[in-house]
């Protein structure tokens, strides 16, 4: 799959050229791009080629940060909310 399948309107491609970003403009640019991705396109899969792409050519930057944290893996689901937490028990 090409490049531009994993990052299609450049977003992650144009976040390198900001100077001076910072980490949260990084996740906003982050939130867009995940649903931009084209459907069929799985994202640790994509994830995993722009890190190499972008990321490991600077590692310093706060996208190269977004982008590793984006592949670690989630969390796991703690205490539920609402009327399914209280039925729980």
């Amino acid at each position: 799959m090409s490049t531009s399948s994993y990052d299609p309107k450049g977003l992650i491609r144009e976040s390198y050229r900001i100077e001076g970003i910072q980490i949260g403009e990084c996740r906003s640019i982050f939130l867009d791009w995940a649903i931009s991705l084209p459907e069929g396109v799985e994202v640790r899969a994509a994830l995993t080629a722009l890190v190499a792409l972008y990321a490991d050519e600077a590692p310093d930057h706060p996208m190269s940060a977004v982008l590793r944290q984006g592949l670690e893996a989630a969390p796991s689901a703690g205490r539920r909310g609402g009327r399914a937490g209280r039925m729980a028990h």
